[in-house]
């Protein structure tokens, strides 16, 4: 009883102060209300196209963290939640004016069920208070009310008693396009209402995409090539003053020559590039991400940056944060070192 207590006095005082925090916030997203805009402004504003994805192996998380949770909690679901709730703070605090936003992959989250979702949810709402745009790495699709309950779930609103009101509302979400414009259709439908963007995977860093994105079919394209050319298209019809969709591409920097190509096919889209650093993408490789004018890309680096102190020789792992904002400045130069 007193764990149930416990764990719900958290995330009713979670709720609470993100409802406080929510009032008023409509209407600063008017200004600019389009996501590629929201996101330009951000990038322009910080100097910055880096994306810290935030992406907690529990194990490696500081054990000063874990052993002050642990004495807290008595419950081991929540101490491993807060855990990591309070290890992206720190991460977000010591980043928050070097980049212009975060990427939480939701599964490191959701393997501590309930309890990580709510981490997952106070972790967007934390990065969004300190400024940082979002982005939900779940990767989802479906078709139909599926999708749409997914979109809502994400980026729009779920009508809830007779009223609407948002749930994780990240600014923006990974998609898989593999069931078609089905499945991609009321991701478009919920971030064109709301301000919000959808990122689909067009060609992915990991080495065996190359098995299926990579397939050469009758006319010479490959896979990856005939995917471009659905999303260019699809988000063709909803560009910003910037000058790009609000359907962007997740393109790997692990293979440069693929994202060269699709650099051209896709003009008007904004790349999400993984695979920078842990993974072996370079600042050299990342370049043809982006257009000659140093726009529409944004790099993302997790492992390399939230885990930095571990290969340090100068930062405890009490200094976890400030690791991470060294690494942050570091990979900030390279990618200005390289044109």
């Amino acid at each position: 009883m007193k764990e149930k207590k416990e764990n719900e006095s958290l995330h009713e005082k979670a709720l609470r102060e993100e409802q406080g925090r929510r009032q008023g916030r409509d209407e600063k997203l008017q200004k600019p209300f389009h996501f590629a805009d929201r996101l330009g402004e951000q990038v322009r504003r910080k100097k910055s196209a880096i994306c810290v994805g935030l992406d907690p192996r529990l194990e490696q998380i500081p054990g000063f963290i874990k052993d002050k949770m642990l004495g807290k909690y008595r419950n081991a679901l929540t101490a491993a939640a807060e855990s990591i709730l309070e290890f992206n703070k720190g991460i977000i605090d010591a980043v928050a004016d070097l980049v212009p936003v975060v990427k939480p992959q939701i599964a490191f989250y959701e393997q501590f069920g309930f309890e990580g979702i709510r981490a997952f949810q106070e972790t967007l709402w934390y990065a969004r208070d300190k400024g940082l745009m979002t982005i939900a790495d779940a990767k989802r699709n479906d078709i139909g009310s599926t999708a749409d309950a997914y979109a809502r779930a994400f980026l729009g609103k779920v009508e809830l008693f007779g009223k609407e009101v948002f749930s994780f509302d990240a600014d923006a979400v990974t998609v898989t396009p593999y069931l078609g414009w089905d499945g991609i259709k009321p991701f478009m439908e919920q971030a064109r209402k709301h301000g919000k963007g959808i990122f689909i995977l067009v060609k992915t860093s990991n080495p065996s995409s190359r098995d299926l994105q990579d397939l050469q079919m009758k006319d010479g394209n490959a896979v990856y090539e005939i995917m471009a050319r659905y999303l260019e298209s699809w988000g063709a019809d909803d560009i910003g003053e910037s000058g790009f969709s609000f359907v962007g591409a997740v393109v790997g920097a692990t293979f440069p020559v693929q994202a060269k190509k699709l650099r051209k096919l896709m003009p008007q889209n904004i790349f999400l590039v993984p695979g920078y650093g842990a993974q072996g993408g370079t600042a050299k490789d990342v370049q043809c991400c982006f257009k000659a004018d140093r726009t529409g890309a944004i790099v993302n680096s997790s492992r390399g940056i939230i885990f930095a102190w571990e290969d340090s020789d100068v930062f405890t792992e009490k200094e976890y944060a400030m690791a991470a904002r060294a690494a942050t400045i570091n990979m900030k130069k390279e990618l200005e070192t390289v044109k």
